[in-house]
């Protein structure tokens, strides 16, 4: 059996992404900044491990549930083109939810709660929501910002403070996912145009709140704007020339500049070296995505 389809369908560098999730809710809750403790350094394991499997269980049911369109649309892809039966697909995806649960629920009861909220959200989403105008944007926003909330119930404790944050990516997201709409056959520029007003919010808002002193205000600073350089870029362009290609290029920078924007939160409450840190995934997510699909 080849693991390459397999990986194909679980979408290596979207989890990259998803994990630096997890890092920017652990530095919220303020263990990057406090340091960590044994029990912690585990809990931080087992939650990267959990989103690991929520995210990869997630994106499999996406396909799962998309076979018939992808056959038409997607041809190439994993199921439509029988390098993974069906049946293969929903048992990968199945075992990749239960093993993100079963990591979440080590961490704590709050945790894993979380934890069946990402999968509730992210099977609504796959089966239901994903071609809505409204509930599809807000529904896949909802799987970031759980996903947020995840690495934050390291210490839950601390979610009553700091779990608003998690707007944050749920707009961001919902920018990306409305981005998406129309990525296959083009002529979506009122779509993106309103998806880039939301990045310019969701930047003013992290801006906001470290002009207040939330977060350090300069170190989180130049992370934001590299992050909404990137899609500025990405968004301007696929407007001006609406056409499939660079809508993809525009999603794609979308999922990949998560990177940064979580690198804004780590280095906003903790420091400007676990920042740089974090933004080291980046390029790993994009040589994975150079290997593997991003939408």
């Amino acid at each position: 059996m080849r693991l390459f389809p397999f990986l194909v369908l679980m979408r290596p560098a979207n989890i990259v992404t998803a994990i630096s999730d997890i890092v920017a809710g652990v530095a919220i809750a303020g263990v990057l900044s406090s340091g960590f403790s044994s029990i912690q350094i585990s809990d931080f394991v087992y939650l990267i491990l959990s989103t690991i499997g929520l995210y990869g269980g997630g994106i499999v049911f996406n396909d799962v549930f998309d076979v018939e369109i992808d056959k038409v649309e997607r041809p190439e892809r994993p199921i439509p083109s029988g390098k993974v039966t069906y049946k293969q697909a929903v048992f990968l995806g199945s075992f990749l939810l239960l093993f993100g649960v079963g990591f979440a629920s080590l961490v704590g009861i709050v945790s894993m709660l979380i934890a069946i909220g990402i999968v509730i959200a992210s099977l609504v989403y796959d089966k239901y929501a994903k071609h809505h105008i409204i509930a599809g944007p807000l529904n896949m926003g909802i799987c970031r910002g759980l996903n947020l909330l995840l690495g934050m119930s390291i210490l839950s404790g601390q979610l009553p403070e700091f779990w608003m944050i998690c707007f944050i990516p749920i707009v961001f997201i919902a920018a990306i996912t409305l981005t998406s709409q129309g990525e296959v056959l083009g002529n979506n520029k009122m779509s993106i145009t309103f998806a880039l007003s939301l990045d310019l919010i969701v930047a003013a808002v992290i801006i906001l709140l470290a002009w207040n002193g939330i977060m350090n205000f300069w170190t989180v600073l130049p992370f934001v704007l590299l992050w909404i350089t990137m899609n500025l870029s990405a968004k301007l362009k696929a407007i001006a020339t609406n056409e499939p290609k660079f809508i993809m290029r525009a999603v794609k920078m979308g999922v990949l500049s998560l990177i940064p924007l979580n690198a804004s939160y780590v280095a906003g409450f903790s420091n400007w070296t676990y920042g740089l840190a974090v933004l080291l995934l980046l390029p790993i997510s994009i040589i994975l995505s150079k290997k593997f699909a991003v939408t």
